[in-house]
């Protein structure tokens, strides 16, 4: 399978997943008679909605090599209520002047990054587009996990946060935080789609875990942003709550992040 023919099945998977999302009502689209034989909307209604044939966007659907113009692209995720983010990787999935091949993800670090954030107060670690933790300071051997006890292969995030039992019970607020690093991974996923690892991890991780496999299926994406994390550290009265600023590495390496966790005074359960 070609580059361009993988990003045209990735694409179609998308569409077809959101479309699936949508119902009619909140289309604007009245109900029919009968039964549906299919969640959500039906091709031939995202078509009429974004102004195309419906065989045009059956076949984008199917993961077919046709060719489409940016307005369409717009218009078919307004069709389907694509969020900002949605949009964004839509776009990177469609965009015909992308390069071919990602660039490759780095698994080295400058030692003068490590040294940075030793120097915070605060746990941090410095990541890649796998999830593979390159460094880390006390604090987040402290509060995440003991990465210094760790090989160099269980240093992942994503596994880790579904297969690592301790991670797991320490927090609190698991299924929400789940929910959003499984929708972050999907457009690193779906990004570097020459790289085996990606296929590899999903399949073990769907393998060995049914919420991974179950969040994998909602088909989501989400670009990094603040996110917050409540964790029940062993022998703590109550859950200490941090807010994970994540900030670009380097720009030869623009696929490293630095994350750090920052404690917030007050804890308040109601944010994401």
């Amino acid at each position: 399978m070609t580059n361009e023919t993988s990003k045209s099945k990735t694409m179609g998977a998308f569409l077809k997943s959101r479309r699936e999302r949508l119902q009619p009502a909140q289309a604007g689209i009245a109900s029919s008679y009968g039964n549906r034989r299919t969640p959500g909307l039906r091709r031939e209604e995202v078509a009429m909605l974004a102004g195309v044939s419906a065989t045009y966007y059956t076949w984008l659907e199917q993961g077919r090599e046709v060719t489409a113009s940016k307005d369409i692209i717009e218009s078919i995720g307004k069709a389907l209520q694509l969020t900002h983010d949605e949009r964004m990787h839509l776009y990177q999935l469609w965009n015909p002047n992308e390069l071919e091949f990602a660039t490759p993800i780095n698994t080295t670090l400058n030692p003068h990054w490590r040294n940075i954030i030793e120097q915070l107060p605060y746990p941090a670690f410095i990541s890649n587009e796998r999830c593979e933790v390159l460094a880390w300071n006390r604090g987040a051997n402290h509060v995440i996990a003991d990465f210094d006890s760790l090989p160099e292969t269980g240093r992942n995030m994503i596994r880790m946060l579904f297969l690592d039992k301790e991670l797991s019970r320490r927090i609190v607020n698991w299924d929400a935080f789940a929910s959003y690093s499984v929708a972050v991974f999907r457009t690193y996923h779906d990004k570097h789609q020459d790289d085996p690892w990606f296929k590899e991890t999903v399949e073990l991780l769907s393998k060995e875990s049914v919420h991974f496999e179950a969040m994998w299926k909602q088909h989501d994406i989400q670009l990094k942003k603040v996110s917050r994390v409540l964790i029940q550290l062993p022998g703590a009265v109550q859950a200490s709550v941090y807010d994970i600023q994540s900030f670009g590495n380097h720009a030869d390496y623009p696929e490293l992040n630095i994350c750090i966790y920052m404690p917030i005074l007050e804890a308040d359960t109601d944010h994401p």
